[in-house]
């Protein structure tokens, strides 16, 4: 089997118990987290093979996360070690009407600090007889090096001929480097195959908005998802997912796919009471690329795949989806009971 090679930045997380404040705690719960290694551990879960490429301290913390990601099966040997620093990030969980909060510690971490030629990628792609490259938004927001290092990667992926996917990811408070969002983006979103997202973050990124903001949800997501193609037409899937927050505690959550033309609208879950958010938006994209590489033929398959995915993900303490693909179709067969199996 063809491996998925994602890569991006990893962090120790730490969570107060209990749905306790960050002002409150005396103790946190510690795990690792971030969005692409989230992706892989996913989809190593579904039967995949996946290998995860970042650049990690070369100490006791950056050992620490290679167990992490050995123990779900994810590929770790073309790890890059270097630098002083494995990046932090504090998770506050919501609860009611009292929103959730993250705090970024990452300056200057070994991720961070990559450059252009750390890392072979034409080896690594080669030696792990991949077929899809998978990235986010979240790198080139670090630093204009990262950036530059994201982009080397992309275009040696392309040119080995290797599907590429990208979830945008959009995060405010990380673009600091020089550039926004909307200067780099769109670059290297247009090399891309796979795109997952919402339509604030395109309308952030690319300036692209519905033309008719008086139409419903669904044709606004489609409208978007149209011009959003025309602009990148290399984009062969654009997903979209959608999320109706009642509460911290209670969402309504849902998903569209744009494939060649062709527009599908996936299922809508009701997630009550919501035990972890984090993460969901990657189990959605690992859904989705399980879905394509099992299933090309049918989109539809993968959107809803990729729908049940990510509200699972909401069932689960800490960054990971930690179900198999038998948990997941059990869930798009319409058995939401939670029963015991027995």
């Amino acid at each position: 089997m063809h491996a998925i090679v994602a890569f991006g930045e990893i962090m120790l997380r730490l969570t107060p118990p209990d749905l306790l404040r960050l002002i409150q705690t005396q103790s946190y719960t510690v795990t690792f987290g971030g969005a692409e290694a989230n992706v892989a551990i996913a989809l190593a879960r579904f039967g995949h093979r996946a290998e995860y490429v970042t650049r990690l301290p070369a100490h006791d913390l950056g050992e620490a996360v290679l167990m992490y990601l050995r123990q779900y099966g994810v590929g770790v040997g073309h790890v890059a070690r270097g630098g002083d620093r494995l990046g932090v990030y504090f998770v506050e969980q919501g609860a009611a009407q009292r929103g959730g909060k993250v705090i970024y510690d990452r300056a200057r971490s070994s991720a961070a600090e990559l450059q252009p030629g750390m890392i072979d990628w034409r080896a690594i792609f080669k030696a792990a007889d991949a077929d899809w490259f998978h990235w986010t938004g979240i790198t080139p927001a670090l630093t204009e090096s990262a950036a530059a290092t994201c982009r080397e990667a992309i275009g040696i992926a392309r040119e080995l001929g290797l599907t590429i996917s990208c979830d945008l990811n959009y995060r405010h408070a990380l673009w600091k480097w020089g550039k926004t969002s909307a200067e780099v983006m769109p670059d290297l979103v247009a090399q891309s195959d796979v795109v997952v997202g919402n339509t604030e973050t395109v309308h952030t990124m690319f300036g692209l908005k519905p033309r008719d903001p008086a139409a419903d949800l669904i044709d606004q997501n489609r409208d978007v998802a149209e011009q959003l193609a025309e602009r990148c037409p290399q984009l062969k899937t654009i997903a979209f997912t959608t999320r109706a927050s009642h509460s911290a505690s209670h969402n309504t959550w849902s998903a569209v796919l744009w494939q060649r033309g062709q527009f599908y609208t996936g299922a809508s879950y009701d997630l009550t009471p919501i035990v972890d958010r984090v993460g969901a938006g990657d189990a959605f994209t690992a859904g989705l690329i399980y879905g394509l590489r099992q299933h090309p033929e049918n989109p539809e398959y993968a959107l809803n795949f990729a729908t049940a995915a990510g509200c699972l993900k909401h069932t689960i303490p800490g960054d990971a989806l930690l179900v198999s693909v038998e948990e997941v179709e059990q869930l798009m067969s319409g058995d939401s009971s939670g029963k015991i199996r027995r």
